[in-house]
């Protein structure tokens, strides 16, 4: 049973890896070609056509993984006055709830760019540089099924905190 927890804990760790460094690269690319297209306009009077189009897919990609990245260290956005009300003991259960329900709207919103995607792939056509328009799009059913595989383990862990009645973490002055 350890050797099987030692994967999953590896191969979680390969993933936040390929994430953080996909989107590491998509923030480079994003700011050389910035430069590149600023340098163009600025001494020369023009630029590359499809440089600027390239750039809002890239921000939408660099913004999506962003948000996985920020679920896994639980640092997502998130409107949170309950938790405010709520005694300590209670926490992981509203937590656990709160997270759950995250995760529940993300595998909807997953399936919802499931089928946009695919009906991209089979009416859509081509984009900026003769790429098929669901290629670019592909972005979204994944980045939605990764935050919601975030929120579902981060409510596991929340269950199991709320079942075993660990003492929960202190809250501190900005968490007040």
């Amino acid at each position: 049973m350890g050797s099987l927890k030692k994967i999953f804990i590896r191969s979680a760790d390969i993933l936040t890896w390929i994430e953080e460094a996909v989107l590491c690269l998509l923030l480079f690319a994003m700011i050389l070609l910035a430069c590149v297209q600023i340098f163009l306009r600025t001494f020369y009077a023009s630029g590359i056509l499809w440089i600027d189009p390239l750039l809002r897919y890239m921000v939408i990609w660099a913004g999506l993984f962003g948000a996985a990245v920020a679920t896994k260290h639980a640092k997502h956005i998130s409107i949170d006055i309950i938790s405010h009300i709520v005694p300590d003991m209670y926490l992981p259960w509203l937590r656990f709830l709160l997270n759950f329900f995250s995760a529940a709207v993300c595998f909807i919103l997953t399936y919802a760019a499931v089928k946009f995607v695919r009906d991209e792939a089979l009416y859509g056509g081509r984009s900026l540089l003769d790429i098929p328009s669901w290629q670019l799009n592909i972005i979204y059913p994944v980045a939605f099924c990764i935050i919601a595989g975030r929120f579902l383990l981060l409510a596991l862990k929340d269950l199991s905190q709320a079942i075993l009645q660990k003492s929960p973490a202190p809250r501190t002055e900005l968490s007040k």
